[in-house]
């Protein structure tokens, strides 16, 4: 017999807060359009001058990876409800009465991060596949496409939906670590679209380091199928990043056991 508070019951409430809440429809809608929307216009613009591109770029075009793009901005908008999912309890004062109702904090959380998941791949994977196949559209006007059986195209397009899902993870721990919105917003847009860029510009071999191993850097490798020698493989840049919000959701794991509501 379950309790009120069994683990079905916190999943059925988490999912219920998720999914009646409208900014969670909302920036959904806004990943999909972006997501989608920047890949079918990078597609369309590369299909456009592609007569201009030169020999050597040509021939490390990634055709995957470039209807793909819009996930560089899609990431931020699910990354957010990641954010949103736990800080506005906090800001509302609601996490008091979610403990109340869930004493073992770490089911609270547990429940929160599996229902961000699901709905996150879910949402990801079909938004991945379509940006995909858009994108393509725009390529082969210009015999430059790639299809879904063409080696590490499957992976890379199911990738797409990790990542995202990743990166909704990413929001979430951030939020649960600093309890603050606006803060784990800032970070989040920080670490995966503003700071990851202008690490390759950091010198030496340890600059190389960095920049293969920061964030985004290391997780959009799983959208990638022509691979660049200083850059880690698919998987492992996938590992990589899954333990950057992996290591936070841990600390925020400890931190909500010690902390006061």
């Amino acid at each position: 017999m379950t309790t009120p508070t069994s683990m079905r019951h916190v999943l059925r409430s988490e999912w219920t807060k998720l999914i009646s809440v409208r900014s969670t429809v909302w920036t959904m809608v806004a990943m999909v359009a972006t997501t989608i929307g920047f890949g079918v216009l990078i597609s369309w613009a590369t299909e456009s001058n592609w007569a201009k591109v030169e020999a050597r770029q040509r021939s490390v075009f990634d055709a995957t990876s470039t209807s793909l793009a819009g996930i560089a901005f899609g990431q931020l908008a699910i990354a957010v409800l990641g954010v949103m999912v736990i800080s506005t309890e906090y800001s509302t004062g609601g996490i008091r009465t979610s403990l109340t109702a869930v004493p073992k904090r770490l089911r609270l959380l547990a429940a929160k991060s599996l229902i961000l998941l699901a709905i996150s791949l879910v949402v990801g994977t079909i938004t991945s596949f379509v940006a995909f196949f858009l994108g393509q559209a725009f390529l082969s006007k210009v015999g430059i496409e790639t299809h879904l059986g063409d080696p590490q195209v499957l992976r890379a397009v199911f990738g797409g939906g990790l990542y995202l899902a990743g990166s909704a993870m990413f929001g979430l721990a951030l939020a649960a670590l600093m309890r603050h919105t606006a803060a784990a917003i800032t970070i989040v847009v920080g670490a995966l679209l503003v700071v990851p860029p202008f690490t390759r510009l950091l010198p030496g071999g340890w600059g190389d380091a960095v920049e293969r191993y920061f964030t985004s850097n290391a997780g959009q490798q799983i959208t990638a199928v022509t691979q660049d020698v200083n850059t880690l493989s698919p998987w492992g840049g996938y590992l990589v990043f899954t333990l950057w919000w992996v290591v936070i959701m841990a600390v925020a794991a400890y931190l909500l056991n010690r902390r006061d509501a």
